[in-house]
């Protein structure tokens, strides 16, 4: 398993989406986003995307006003999955038009269905846009 978890965070530190591939308590959970949290925001654009965390290595990536944060095993391939950040943004701005913050709070469950299409039980399975907006676009119009 390669992808621990993904969380997206705005710029003052408030978690707008977070998907886990292990398990892990809610408190477990509370405490490590806070700590990488800080980590990652504390850090200048002159540092490099990587951060080691616990037992994680942290790949993150800014885009506008919010952070990708992608936690996975010290034994991951950190520009694969600085590419997999890029290919998750360029889905949702397909869908959405320019992804925003707002989007990804007004539409969670797009966002969550989206990633849920890419990465099943930590692996990436699907990287066509098309493929992965399909049937989002198929409950969009049958609703």
């Amino acid at each position: 398993m390669g992808i621990r978890f993904v969380l997206l965070v705005n710029k003052q530190g408030q978690t707008r989406l977070a998907q886990y591939y292990e398990y892990l308590t809610l408190e477990e959970r509370r405490a490590l986003e806070g700590e990488i949290v800080r980590k990652c925001l504390a850090r200048t654009d002159q540092q490099c995307s990587f951060v080691e965390h616990r037992n994680y290595k942290i790949v993150y990536r800014r885009y506008a006003s919010l952070f990708f944060m992608v936690g996975v095993d010290n034994d991951e391939n950190e520009l694969a999955i600085l590419e997999f950040i890029h290919l998750l943004v360029e889905t949702m701005d397909r869908h959405f038009g320019n992804v925003c913050e707002l989007d990804i709070m007004f539409h969670l469950e797009k966002a969550h269905f989206m990633l849920e299409e890419m990465v099943m039980n930590g692996c990436i399975v699907e990287t066509n846009k098309t493929n992965i907006l399909t049937p989002i676009q198929i409950m969009e119009k049958a609703s």
